[in-house]
């Protein structure tokens, strides 16, 4: 990882400070964590035995869960599948979870148990379960599918099943050759290579300790087997944030970070969305995941306003809330050294087509005044004068120069057709008629104009 000093002293200090006592009040062997801005490596720290360099091995549990959500979004977008196929659709021979979706299985709201049947799988090798059916017990369905947000690490196994039969190959050999190695992540491995932590459970009542299991699950693999480095999963954080070509692009991953389910608790500060955990921490939107094994507690959360990711790893199996730490080292970060607006610049001279400039200005939907901008790309921009009420950015539709398709909010996926010719110019927005002037009597507004206009009372 490179050094530290595109932060300032002060902000490395405080990080620092965070780990140390993270690992201190947490009484864990060690904990090392890393910071990731604007797709640079800007610091990483360590607190405890043996934890200084970021290509040490950590188990990272859950957070293989995106991994694994990563291969499925990339047979959706190969046109192998859709994620509103029921999972036996390409997995006929699933024991259980047919018939939910892969988007209720991706976004854990399939119904399916949150655990495989006894005894422990996080401790116990997996040729305790050599098949699928062995990873279920004898209740599998705990909530009729699509209902509600419903953790499961079966649901994952099931995802892993799929990838591998789609794929013809193990799913540690398919992570390897389509995500991995193209984003250049060689210490990410399904079981661990030196130099790699050892896994402790630490006595609740005393510093002593001792060690924890070191486990193959086997099917369970794509809910919670990998190991992972600071650096790697820094990596593994900017591929989250900006996409690569290679393995998935920055659509697709946006399109994991939009919430799937209701949060379940309470103040609404936490839901789940394609193989991402998502948060909204001191007003900022996270999207990433937590992890833990038997050993082990781990946290990768990326922030896509501040353009920031952090890591966190801890070698206990309990005592230090990775996640919430690596949350606590955005913030940091973020609140002492906020994201710099990137620069503005003139669009294109292509985009800037004469007739698409006339179509910018104020439009009315009725009597509100909504403003039309155009930026780079052809992408329009259309919200109220006021700032409130419904507003989106919109996309160019390929192959029609005189549509968009909504990216957001109320809009999401409605089309904007702009009619700029004739008496009356006017946009169409899924029915809805803007005009050049409030109920422009020459446009076809849906009940038409009073023909009596304007006036008083």
């Amino acid at each position: 990882m490179t050094d530290d000093h595109q932060l300032l002293p002060e902000t490395r200090r405080a990080l620092r400070h965070r780990v140390a006592t993270a690992q201190a009040r947490g009484r864990a062997p060690s904990v090392v964590a890393g910071v990731v801005r604007e797709g640079t490596p800007v610091w990483h720290g360590a607190h405890g035995e043996g934890a200084a360099d970021a290509h040490r091995q950590y188990r990272i549990g859950s957070i293989t869960k995106t991994f694994a959500a990563v291969l499925v979004l990339r047979l959706r977008d190969a046109g192998l599948l859709d994620l509103g196929d029921r999972l036996r659709t390409h997995l006929p021979d699933a024991p259980y979870g047919g018939d939910a979706t892969l988007a209720q299985l991706l976004s854990h709201s399939a119904g399916l148990a949150a655990e495989a049947r006894g005894p422990w799988w996080e401790r116990t090798e997996g040729a305790l379960r050599p098949a699928l059916a062995d990873i279920f017990g004898d209740t599998p369905d705990k909530h009729p599918a699509g209902r509600l947000y419903h953790y499961s690490n079966p649901g994952y196994a099931l995802l892993g099943a799929l990838v591998e039969r789609l794929r013809g190959a193990p799913f540690e050999d398919v992570l390897r050759e389509e995500v991995l190695r193209p984003l250049g992540m060689t210490r990410t491995t399904a079981l661990p290579q030196a130099p790699y932590a050892r896994g402790w459970a630490v006595h609740p009542y005393a510093d002593a300790v001792q060690p924890e299991p070191l486990t193959d699950t086997g099917r369970m693999a794509p809910a919670g087997q990998l190991w992972s480095t600071v650096t790697d999963l820094g990596l593994f954080g900017r591929f989250l944030l900006e996409g690569d070509e290679r393995v998935l692009d920055a659509g697709t991953l946006a399109e994991m970070r939009v919430p799937a389910v209701a949060p379940q608790d309470p103040q609404w500060e936490s839901s789940y969305g394609l193989g991402l955990q998502l948060a909204l921490d001191d007003g900022r939107v996270l999207a990433g995941h937590r992890g833990s094994m038997p050993g082990f507690t781990a946290g990768l959360w990326t922030c896509p306003e501040e353009r920031l990711v952090a890591v966190a790893f801890a070698n206990a199996t309990s005592g230090v809330g990775a996640g919430a730490l690596a949350a606590a080292l955005l913030a940091e970060v973020a609140d002492r050294e906020p994201v710099l607006p990137a620069p503005w610049r003139p669009m294109p001279a292509a985009d800037a087509e004469p007739w698409l400039l006339d179509l910018t200005g104020t439009w009315y939907w009725g009597t509100i005044p909504h403003t039309l901008r155009l930026l780079a790309g052809r992408t329009l921009t259309l919200a109220p004068v006021n700032g409130g009420g419904r507003g989106s950015r919109f996309r160019p539709v390929d192959g029609d120069s005189r549509r968009w398709k909504g990216l957001e909010g109320y809009y999401a996926g409605e089309t904007l057709h702009a009619v700029p010719e004739g008496a009356a110019p006017h946009l169409d927005l899924g029915s809805f008629i803007f005009t050049r002037t409030p109920y422009d009597p020459g446009a076809p507004t849906p009940g038409g104009a009073d023909p009596g206009g304007w006036g008083g009372l």
